[in-house]
């Protein structure tokens, strides 16, 4: 267990930033408690964009999210695990393969596919065993896609709703891709230039996008 509360290179739970955001909204009389405030506090606090620049190690890293105050699921997954660390509670980041049917057209243009692999969430060891979240979408943006906002309570697994509000279809699991200590950010390159080239090659050009709904 070790391993999940200390720092890592991508979730670097002593960076100052981090310490100091995790200290500002932990609260609660409790692990869980805490565990859930902290994701609120990403969830919401940090907004989602997916429009960055994937060659660079800093989209993936927590105190880089924290401070460009932006990330997609991975960067906001590392952020909530360092968090977390830093109040005591073990974490580590899962992924998926996921298909988004409701992706905005921009987005699947762009990405050539409405399949997202390495999909990331954070894991939390609460009440001796790991709970599932997903801080990515903040409250906002569900508001503007007409989604569910992902609730959490800290016992049970909080990952994206199949339908969304006018029950269409939102976002299928497909593929496990396990759990990990650190993010590992090498292997979610390569595998984000295979799914993706033409994604991958618009470097930093792909900031300029805007992520809004069809």
């Amino acid at each position: 267990m070790r391993q999940y509360l200390e720092p890592g290179c991508y979730i670097d739970s002593a960076h100052a930033a981090v310490v100091a955001f995790s200290r500002e909204h932990a609260s609660g009389k409790d692990d869980r408690q805490c565990a859930v405030s902290l994701y609120y506090a990403v969830r919401d606090g940090i907004p989602y964009n997916p429009f960055l620049d994937f060659a660079d190690p800093n989209v993936y890293r927590a105190s880089a999210v924290l401070e460009a105050n932006q990330g997609f699921c991975v960067g906001k997954a590392a952020l909530l695990a360092a968090c977390a660390r830093v109040a005591g509670i073990p974490a580590r980041v899962g992924f998926a393969d996921v298909k988004n049917h409701l992706t905005s057209p921009r987005l699947a243009e762009t990405m050539g596919s409405d399949l997202f692999v390495y999909h990331g969430y954070t894991e939390l060891h609460l009440g001796g065993r790991w709970v599932k979240a997903t801080p990515a979408f903040n409250l906002s943006l569900c508001t503007r896609f007409r989604v569910r906002p992902l609730e959490f309570d800290g016992n049970e697994d909080s990952i994206f709703h199949p339908f969304d509000e006018d029950n269409r279809r939102h976002m299928e699991y497909l593929r496990d891709r396990g759990a990990h200590a650190d993010v590992p950010v090498e292997e979610i390159q390569r595998a984000f230039r295979e799914a993706y080239p033409k994604f991958y090659r618009l470097g930093t050009a792909a900031t300029k996008e805007t992520f809004t709904p069809g």
